[in-house]
Formats: C-alpha cells, sequence, structure tokens
C-alpha cells in the first residue's frame, strides 16, 4: 500500500509525536516538555508520513530568522523532528521528506535551512554542512583561578527565581544575536526552553537556578543558569556546577558570573555544554589544561537560496570571485555565480555567469563557511574545494572568514 505524506493536521499532533518519541528510542518525554513542543509546532510546516493510520515519517520546520556575519537576521527554517520508523527503513521516507520540504522552504522565499543532527552523517546527502560548533569544557576549579578585567569587583550579583527573572534575561539575550553569526532572534514562546525544568532531567541534580548580574543602575547585564550536583567521596565533597546558559553584554558581567559559579561551596568542577569555541572564558583561567575542552558539531546549514543567502551576509574584506557550485539535490544553485562584495560595509551581489570558474565547491561546503566556522582554506586541504585560478581560495577564504565563532546557544 502507498505511504500517505501530508500536513500536519491539529488532532493528528500526539500521533505523530508519539512516533517521533519511538524513533529517538522510545523514552516519553515529561508532560510539561510535550506540552512545550506542542505549543512550538508550526502544524502548517510539519509533514506526516502515514502507513495507513499510522505515522511512520516526521518532519517539521520552525520560523526563524539567523544572525549572519555583518549582524543581519535572515529569513531560516529551523528543521526539526526527523524520524522514520524503523518499520520503514530504505523506503526512500526520509529523502522525501527533505525533497518535498526544501521545496516547500523555497516556495516560502527563506534562503537558508538550519539544523541541529541527532547523526551528522545523515544531511550532508541532502546539501546541509556544519556551520558552527560548540564547546563544552569541565573545569577543574580545584586547580583553575580567573584573572577578572577592571570592574569586576563593581557587578552586583543576585540569585533569582527563573522564572520571576525571564524578561530580564530575554532583554540580554536579545542583544546579542547581531554581535555574532549563528544566534537565532528569539521567537514567542522560545524563551520558556531556557527554563524547561522537569525532574526527569536533572539526573539528581538540583533544581534550576539563575544568578543575574547587574550595572550601576540595577539594570540586568548577564545571567547564567546552572543546576547543582552534589556529590560525595571518602574525602569530602565531590559536587558539580552544571552550567545550561551564560549570556552577558559586558567583560566584567561575563566574568563576575563565571566567578560566582567558580566559588559555589561544596563544588570542585564546573561543567558547561554548548558554549563557543571562542568562549571568552578561555582567555581567563589559569590553566588551560584544566579545563579539558571538547569541540562537537552544532548548527548544520543549507543555502536553500544561494544566490539570496550569499548576498544576505558582509564578508570581511572585498572579493570578487566566479564559482562553480555543484547541488544535484537542489539543482536550481548549481552552476557559475559571480560573488562581488565591497566587504564587511559593502554592497553585495551574486548573479549567474558564464566566466571561467575560480573555485569548485559543492554547496555542503558553502554552508560550512557561510557564517565563517569553517574555513574555505581549511576545506581546501581536505579536498572538498578546488582551487581552479591560483590564489583564488585564499582571497574567498579571507572574505568569507569572520572576527568571532558562529554559535547556537540552544538547539531545537
Amino acid at each position: 500500500m502507498a505511504l500517505d505524506t501530508r500536513v500536519l493536521q491539529a488532532d493528528e499532533w500526539d500521533a505523530w509525536y508519539d512516533h517521533l518519541e519511538l524513533a529517538f528510542g522510545g523514552v516519553a518525554e515529561s508532560p510539561e516538555e510535550r506540552e512545550l513542543w506542542k505549543t512550538l509546532t508550526e502544524p502548517a510546516r510539519s509533514l506526516g508520513v502515514w502507513d495507513e493510520d499510522t505515522c511512520v515519517g516526521s518532519a517539521g520546520a520552525f520560523t526563524f530568522r539567523l544572525s549572519v556575519p555583518g549582524g543581519a537576521l535572515v529569513p531560516a527554517a529551523g528543521v526539526t523532528m526527523v524520524g522514520v520508523a524503523p518499520t520503514h527503513r530504505r523506503r526512500g521516507v526520509l529523502t522525501s521528506l527533505m525533497r518535498r520540504q526544501l521545496d516547500d522552504i523555497r516556495a516560502g522565499g527563506e534562503p537558508l535551512a538550519v539544523l541541529t543532527a541527532s547523526e551528522p552523517a545523515i544531511y550532508g546527502r541532502f546539501g546541509y554542512g556544519t556551520g558552527t560548533y560548540a564547546m563544552s569544557v569541565d573545569v577543574d576549579t580545584t586547580r583553575v583561578r580567573l584573572s577578572v578585567p577592571p570592574g569586576t569587583d563593581a557587578v552586583r550579583l543576585r540569585l533569582v527565581d527563573p522564572e520571576k527573572a525571564l524578561a530580564d534575561c530575554e532583554r540580554v539575550y536579545a542583544a546579542l544575536p547581531a554581535t555574532r553569526p549563528g544566534m537565532t532572534a528569539r521567537q514567542p514562546g522560545w524563551e520558556r526552553v531556557g527554563v524547561l525544568d522537569p525532574e526527569a532531567r536533572r539526573a539528581g541534580a538540583s533544581p534550576l537556578k539563575c544568578v543575574v548580574a547587574e550595572g550601576p543602575r540595577g539594570e540586568v547585564t548577564g545571567y547564567a543558569r546552572y543546576r547543582v550536583k552534589p556529590d560525595w567521596e571518602q574525602s569530602g565533597s565531590d559536587g558539580k556546577v552544571l552550567v545550561s546558559e551564560l549570556d552577558a553584554l559586558d567583560p566584567a558581567s561575563y566574568a563576575a558570573l563565571w566567578r560566582y559559579l567558580f566559588e559555589i561551596d561544596l563544588t570542585w568542577h564546573v561543567q558547561a555544554y554548548g558554549r563557543p569555541v571562542d568562549d571568552a572564558l578561555l582567555h581567563l583561567v589559569s590553566d588551560i589544561r584544566r579545563v579539558t575542552p571538547r569541540k562537537r558539531d552544532a548548527l548544520h546549514v543549507r543555502l536553500v537560496d544561494l544566490p539570496g543567502a550569499l548576498a544576505a551576509r558582509a564578508y570581511a574584506g572585498p572579493v570578487d570571485v566566479v564559482l562553480e557550485v555543484e547541488d544535484d539535490f537542489c539543482p536550481w544553485n548549481a552552476g557559475r555565480w559571480r560573488l562581488v562584495a565591497g566587504g564587511s560595509a559593502g554592497s553585495v551581489s551574486c548573479t549567474r555567469t558564464a566566466d571561467p570558474a575560480e573555485v569548485a565547491l559543492s554547496v555542503r561546503e558553502l554552508g560550512a563557511a557561510y557564517l565563517g566556522g569553517d574555513t574555505l582554506a581549511a576545506l581546501a586541504a581536505a579536498g572538498r574545494v578546488r582551487e581552479l585560478r591560483p590564489g583564488a581560495v585564499a582571497r574567498v577564504s579571507r572574505a568569507f572568514a569572520w572576527d568571532v565563532a558562529p554559535w547556537l546557544p540552544h538547539g531545537f
């Protein structure tokens, strides 16, 4: 019997989400998690594949605005909730969902699609490249001290209820996407994700806590959300501070928050996840060897409208280059494109051309370099970008680079 792929109806959501839980291991989420994701789901942008009355495949999209180099917020489809039932593998279900979804994104005028991958090897064949990375750290606070900037001692810290401080924290976050590529402007309802605190997710740690930093007029200039996980060994306490978020508007507030977390009683480790790979914390610590940073993929980027996406971002310097782009899955992007940019403050154009190509690459490599994360020079060294004119890769690689690493602060 043929499978039926259709847009999700509101009364199908529970069956659709039950399928998704099964695809991700079969462990049911807490009622509060499930209710939040039901609220955030956009049914008109969600697809289900049905075998009679059973959902066997799913893919959704959130309507985001993503920060790109130069500070612009560009429309982007946040691809999410992708899963295929184990009974329906190797039947083209995922490919058909990706095909339908990318066609819909293009028709809707969004130049970008982005996702976080449960298995990063899956999405390269659909043109997604790893556009941002995230860093986790485990700091031995018995051996590491912080060198804080002037003004840190003047920052006032207050321990607050995470729910009651939500508006203040969101004001801090709202100022940040324009300063770093890869961040999403928070849409209504998404502020709830950061304070979601079901007991099942604590793994023996405390309920979620929040500390805010305040400036001289009492304005909130930063915040950290964290849990404390008590532990004991024969020699005494061995507790851990588990940091889920830390954002600040200035170096003093930033350092004051980290110092607070380092000095919580009865704890000897600070563990933080999903930090930017160029996190300033690495320059505050006294001994980088006791930090044990670990890097992993985060946001995967797919150029859906190639000229629109390339024209939407700024470039670190002037560039005039002809790119030969391969894109089998979205053939409207394939071919030769002339990218002309005047630098970070200049105008940008990207148009089709018959001129000889200078650099050849696939749309996947463009996605990897789009936010200024991976460099085209590094990808060329791996054989994934080909230089057709001497010196062209170095020129275009410098133009695509950016002064801060792209960063996705939270998943979706």
